[in-house]
């Protein structure tokens, strides 16, 4: 048998897995805690010589020798996954494997790569323990050093660590050979969402450590019953027999030592035990970090100090919920890969910290690390900013769900070691880290003999952190009842919400939910307000952090991003990587935007508005409220007429206050039409870790009871209208209007010589259809036929009174073979000043029982000149919102332009919607446009691209702008759900077929003479 298709041998003289930690010669040093100040240490990260290979059975003869030839092979980065270096294939599955399912077989064509350097090794480095770590190398891998074979390895994300002492030579050149096999056994239980990547792509590390020292060490940092002092036991183990002694030094985060311990060795361990008394709490929300330094002694001289990070704080189950310092925390969330577009699995400490700054700018508190261990830089950083962290076992053996016998090996007793194997390396290697509350089994493998012996030895191990599997349907084994993609409504599903709150009697938590692939993902507020009511749901984690788009340019260098199947790749899940919440090049989607408001850690609600009274509930866990300053505006429209700031009293966690706001309300003044609202930003009052003072956690917003009918106007003037033909004329001072009087629609607008519409308002059903329809678009287009979409005139009618000309047209609006239909009239009404007053009417006709359940939207699209590219609204924004994920919007006027109002999906779809709108300008760069404006609402949206566009590109760099600007204003706009994966529209935010009536007023004008909301304030009457 292949050794790399044996899952009986999980390893080959590879150390036991410990903790991953640093040691330092002096107290000094190890205060700096880099490695450039410890023992010795020497990076191998860098340029390797390169072969590759179909199979590993190709390998020349010899080539592991110091004396091997490397001059015919080729260069590569460490750490690399060679698919992204020019090597094999490149290829994105959700779910299958891909070869034959035949554990633990794989492929005899089996991508092999050989990586060769040589190194030196200082003198520094002599008479320690020379040790060679490799942080993650995908998927298993031979070592040889200087010729000699040191070991073997798998499980990809998992760390690995040979002694090589006895094969190095100090103060001379030495050389590594790393064979690494594309497929093994250990791939079977590597089938994760996402791309298949090869290579050494995590560091590779050189570490001298003492040979008297500590190999290795486990600290628990806990809470007594009342949560009050701190229990502090550190458990170590020597390298050594030898009579040493170990000095615990506990300093708080002002640098001052809180306690001091020196503890002797019992054959190869020292344990030391502490009460710290008063002990600062570590949470997400206040994550005080005392450190340790343990200093290592034989004969008076100092052999070695280590320094570690240590968090106080107690994880306990109580009934149906679990608590963190006795409160039951809630998660907010995300799934995070080690993930780069570059780069692939490649990641450095800098990208990472970034990644948490921003989780934390956004009100994120916590990570699930889907679904294997994540690059070690992550954990102390969690530690340092605050993030509670459920860390994943590298296990998932998805594709199995397909054979009908989805626990073929996950209830196999064979495989114990290789699912046991892998958490325990996780465990050893994490164990000291207080941002770890839970750890995780694995991810989508069924469940059987082997989870249940993994959760006993879990718990063995570390009886202070709680189990977590999904895959533990029955919760038999795991300590919190987790799900995925849990609906909120749906008859026809088997389990919902409602009965989790009903039945459940362990904590529940959605381990994945709220898909957010493309434009998406709706419905987070739903789900957040259940999180809200019910103590036992204890949060959950959104599918996922970031869109996993390659990096590619086109011939003329524009930037796009490809994603599955875009490299051949077959059998390919396609788009479904591209489902984050950060574009790949980091630029957060109007979904994350959506999600920090719904998790703010401020609910406001008013109480007198006149009075200035609030009512603030505090959603922390543990931090107060008196950290925000909350400034104030009351806008008129798009004028701030009053503002201030105030500091908030103490609201302690979890707790709430009415608060008075000191505006001067009897001094607003109603204007005829304006609108008034009182805006809210709760900001830090100092700098953080991760942000600014003045950074902005928490909105609200309140309509204040002041408004005044805009003037009503008549219009005046003298208004020609002739036919010539098919077309109907209509002319006043400094414009006129078109129509055809067959298809019955305005076929021009003209303004004093510009003609800034060129096609007039049309019914349309019709948007590019979004990610998160992909289960649907089937019945959308080749049941339905939305797409192709028929308007039959039955009817036109025109009369001209009193220098007013109306037009009236009957429609009958449906799609291709289909029986149901809208009756549909249009309304207009020409004024000589130009105004053109629009009324469009919908009734469900034909055969109703015919017609789809929802459609994409019900509204008018129109043309405009390309130049009118200044955009400026009163209307929900900034950024795009619809029905099911508009919480992060406010009301406002706002400005931009026809492309900045564009969402760049990675895969072009529906976007930019803004919903109750009052009234929308554009114009050119003089001022020359129209204002579409309501005494209702609508919806509206601008763009340089057709539906059809949107529809057909598959990527970015094939949408060609359009030379007009295609204009939508819209009675609704369907919601947006997460059907990809997950819950679709809720019935309550679905476009339906159902009677409507959408009525605006095209205005052209040029705001040289009038601004677009003087326009929009004026009440045409005619």
């Amino acid at each position: 048998m292949k050794i790399w298709e044996n899952h009986q041998i999980d390893g080959i003289n590879r150390m036991p897995a410990r903790a991953h930690f640093l040691t330092f010669p002096t107290r000094e040093k190890a205060l700096l805690n880099d490695n450039k100040y410890t023992h010795a240490f020497k990076n191998l990260n860098g340029v390797w010589k390169f072969m590759f290979l179909d199979a590993p059975e190709y390998s020349p003869e010899g080539f592991f020798a110091s004396e091997y030839d490397t001059s015919t092979m080729d260069d590569i980065t460490v750490p690399g996954n060679w698919q992204l270096q020019g090597y094999g294939k490149m290829h994105y599955s959700d779910l299958w494997y891909n070869f034959p399912i035949n554990p633990p077989f794989v492929p005899t064509e089996n991508p092999t790569g050989i990586y060769k350097r040589t190194f030196f090794i200082e003198e520094s480095f002599r008479g320690k323990q020379i040790i060679l770590r490799f942080c993650g190398v995908d998927s298993a891998y031979h070592l040889w050093v200087n010729g000699q074979e040191a070991g073997y390895s798998k499980a990809a994300r998992n760390e690995s660590e040979f002694d090589i002492t006895d094969m190095v030579k100090v103060g001379q050149k030495n050389d590594v050979t790393v064979r690494v096999y594309q497929w093994s056994d250990g791939t079977y239980l590597e089938d994760q969402d996402m791309w298949w990547e090869s290579g050494i792509f995590r560091d590779v590390e050189l570490l001298g450590v003492p040979k008297d020292g500590i190999r290795d060490f486990k600290v628990t940092a806990d809470l007594d019953e009342t949560y009050t002092n701190g229990l502090l036991r550190v458990e170590a183990a020597l390298r050594t027999e030898e009579n040493v002694q170990v000095t615990f030094e506990l300093m708080d985060a002002q640098g001052n030592t809180v306690l001091t311990e020196t503890a002797g060795n019992h054959g190869e361990k020292v344990c030391m035990e502490a009460v710290v008394e008063n002990a600062e709490h570590w949470s997400a929300e206040i994550p005080y970090l005392y450190k340790l330094l343990m200093t290592v002694e034989k004969d008076g001289q100092v052999i070695e100090v280590i320094p570690q990070n240590v968090g106080f704080r107690n994880i306990r189950m109580n009934g149906d919920t679990f608590l963190v310092n006795g409160v039951a925390i809630i998660f907010k969330g995300m799934n995070r890969h080690d993930y780069n577009p570059r780069n692939g699995r490649v990641v450095a400490k800098e990208e990472i910290e970034k990644d948490i700054i921003l989780m934390k700018q956004f009100n994120v508190n916590a990570i699930r690390t889907c679904h294997y261990p994540d690059s070690y830089y992550l954990y102390d950083l969690c530690d340092e900013y605050g993030m509670y962290l459920i860390d994943e076992t590298d296990l998932e053996c998805h594709g199995f769900e397909l054979t009908g016998d989805y626990k073929w090996i996950t209830d196999d007793p064979t495989w114990e070691t290789a699912y046991v194997s892998r958490m325990t390396r996780m465990i050893e290697r994490d164990k000291n880290h207080p941002s770890i509350i839970m750890w995780s089994l694995g991810n989508e493998s069924a469940f059987g003999c082997n989870f249940r012996r993994m959760t006993e030895v879990a718990h063995e191990m570390d009886s202070s952190r709680l189990v977590h599997y999904e895959g533990d349907f029955d919760v038999e084994s795991a300590d919190v009842y987790s799900t995925m993609y849990t609906w909120l409504e749906n008859p026809d599903k088997p389990f919902l919400m409602k009965d989790i709150i009903e039945k459940s009697e362990k904590p529940h938590i959605l381990c994945e939910y709220c898909h957010a692939m493309g434009n998406g993902p709706g419905n987070l507020k739903e789900y957040q307000d259940l999180f809200y009511a019910h103590d036992k749901l204890q949060g959950g984690f959104i599918w996922e952090w970031f869109d996993h788009g390659i990096e590619s340019y086109t011939e003329d260098g524009e930037k796009y991003y490809r994603y599955g199947g875009d490299f051949g790749d077959d059998p390919s899940n396609k788009d479904f990587c591209i489902d984050g919440m950060l574009m790949p090049d980091r630029t957060p989607s109007p979904g994350l935007y959506e999600y920090k408001k719904v998790v703010e850690p401020v609910t406001t609600s008013a109480v007198n508005l006149e009075q200035g009274i609030i009512h603030l509930i505090s959603r922390y866990d543990f931090a107060d409220l008196v950290q925000f300053r909350l400034v104030y505006s009351i806008m008129e429209d798009d004028v701030m007429i009053q503002g201030g700031s105030m500091e908030l009293p103490s609201i302690p966690a979890r707790s709430e206050k009415e608060v008075k706001i000191p505006y001067d309300f009897a001094s607003v003044k109603a204007k005829p039409g304006a609108e008034y609202y009182l805006n809210l930003s709760y900001q830090l009052k100092e700098h953080t870790a991760y942000a600014p003072a003045g950074h902005e956690l928490a909105t609200a917003q309140f309509k204040l009871p002041v408004y005044k009918e805009g003037i009503e106007v008549v219009p005046e003037g003298m208004l020609k209208v002739t036919k010539e033909h098919t077309v109907l004329h209509a002319e006043g001072a400094n414009f006129h209007v078109d129509f055809d009087l067959v298809r019955g629609n305005i076929t021009s607008i003209v303004r004093d010589g510009m003609e800034v519409m060129s096609k007039g308002p049309r019914l349309t059903l019709w948007r590019a259809p979004i990610s998160n329809d992909m289960e649907i678009i089937d019945q959308m287009k080749k049941v339905h036929f939305l797409h192709l979409e028929h308007e039959v005139v039955t009817e036109v009618q025109y009369q001209e009174e009193n220098n007013f000309l109306r037009v009236q047209v009957d429609t009958i609006n449906s799609t291709t073979n289909s029986a149901w239909h809208f009756k549909t009239r249009y309304s207009y009404v020409v004024c000589p000043t130009g105004d053109v007053l629009i009324q469009v009417e919908g009734t469900p006709s034909g055969r109703t029982d015919l017609a789809p359940d929802m459609f994409p939207r019900i509204g008018v699209t129109m043309h405009l000149d390309q130049s009118m590219d200044q955009v400026r609204y009163f209307g929900m924004g900034p950024g795009e919102n619809y029905a099911d994920s508009r919480e992060a919007a406010m009301m406002g006027v706002y400005e931009n332009t026809v492309d900045g109002l564009f969402t760049n999906y990675v895969v072009p779809q529906a976007n930019g919607n803004h919903m109750d709108c009052k009234w929308v300008s554009l114009t050119n760069d003089r001022g020359m446009g129209l204002v579409a404006s309501t005494e209702d609402s609508f919806n509206f949206s601008a763009s340089r691209f057709e539906e059809k566009d949107l529809d057909d590109a598959k990527h970015t760099c094939d949408l060609k702008k359009r030379d007009y600007v295609v204009f939508n204003i819209d009675y609704k706009q369907n919601a947006l759900g997460t059907y990809a994966c997950g819950e679709w529209q809720l019935d309550r935010y679905r476009a339906k077929f159902e009677p409507f009536k959408l009525s605006f007023r095209i205005t052209p004008f040029n705001n040289k003479e009038i601004s677009d909301k003087h326009v929009a304030h004026e009440r045409v009457r005619v």
